[in-house]
């Protein structure tokens, strides 16, 4: 017996949804149809946080208590108006993924189960060079989304200092992502390097509160500054992406103004089409100004300290200091 179906406008374009009635975030009883037509809701601030960029899917095709399918490649089997773009990974090896051009490519990974959008900083016409840097801004466990909100601020004053403007939303969860529009003119290991400089002016105006330390032992209760989400290959949720929880939360684009008093679970799949339709997408001029980052390499460069630990898949990379967790290197 065929699958129940249901056809959606997103665009130009009609796209099929089966099984809609399946209930995907048990928390709130919202369905798979809900999850496509949220997307098409939001269409037009989704499509400017992705537009053009490789993209990875996190796919529930079961429901968001089922596990996760992390798809880097899309199939050969698709539409043939669905983009791909090839990229390269930290082994060498290259994936033809997502490339998103229209709100109906968003809607269409929906109908496959597809709960967030995970992209990379480039554009398809330079995939070697990012055009965005991304602060990610992790509060530890026992903390919650106010010590993120208290670094967030932080993270606006280092960047008001190097003359660069930050876009800030939700995680989704209980962290915030500021995002900054550059010139594709540097490599991920630049870029990357920027974003060691930032966090750690971000650590040095409160250390109490802020911290840069990749091995979990030394963090503390504190908030981590995600530096390595510059580095190929790494990802943050998208703005206006649905998060894998039973409620159903939003990465949320916020203004700064809103960050102050925001929480988190005000931003679901359910409250955030009537805000989109109030007052569209709050991140509409990120793409007005693309920023230089060379005030952040020149505090690098002069940063004594050198680089920080890349994750573990990556090879070892030139000037890496060595990645072994602190209490093994010390016989502990």
């Amino acid at each position: 017996m065929a699958s129940p179906f249901i056809e959606l406008q997103a665009g130009d374009r009609t796209i099929k949804v089966t099984n809609p009635d399946k209930v995907y975030f048990p928390g709130i009883g919202a369905t798979k149809r809900e999850l496509v037509e949220y997307y098409i809701s939001v269409g037009e601030g989704a499509l400017r946080a992705l537009r053009d960029r490789p993209t990875h899917l996190k796919r529930h095709p079961d429901g968001v208590e089922s596990e996760a399918i992390y798809q880097k490649r899309m199939p050969a089997k698709r539409p043939d108006w669905l983009r791909t773009v090839t990229v390269t990974f930290p082994s060498g090896r290259t994936a033809d993924a997502l490339r998103v051009t229209e709100v109906a490519s968003i809607a269409y990974c929906a109908n496959l189960g597809t709960i967030d959008f995970h992209p990379w900083q480039v554009r398809a016409d330079d995939v070697e060079h990012p055009d965005e840097l991304r602060i990610d801004i992790d509060p530890q466990p026992g903390l919650g989304f106010d010590a993120a909100r208290r670094a967030a601020f932080l993270a606006r004053e280092v960047l008001a200092e190097a003359g660069l403007t930050g876009f800030v939303k939700t995680s989704g969860n209980r962290g915030v992502h500021i995002a900054v529009r550059i010139e594709p003119r540097w490599d991920f290991v630049e870029v990357r390097h920027a974003g060691i400089a930032l966090a750690r002016a971000v650590e040095e105006r409160d250390p109490a509160l802020v911290t840069t330390a990749w091995w979990k032992e030394e963090r503390g209760e504190r908030v981590f500054i995600d530096y390595n989400q510059n580095a190929r290959d790494r990802t943050v949720v998208s703005a206006y992406a649905v998060r894998a929880q039973p409620h159903a939360p939003v990465s949320a684009p916020l203004t700064w103004d809103e960050l102050a008093d925001a929480e988190p679970g005000d931003f679901d799949i359910r409250t955030m089409p009537e805000r989109f339709a109030r007052i569209g997408d709050v991140h509409r001029d990120i793409d007005e100004r693309a920023h230089s980052i060379e005030t952040l390499l020149d505090w690098y460069a002069k940063d004594d300290r050198g680089d920080l630990p890349y994750p573990p898949n990556y090879p070892k990379m030139p000037g890496e200091p060595k990645r072994v967790q602190p209490s093994k290197a010390r016989g502990e």
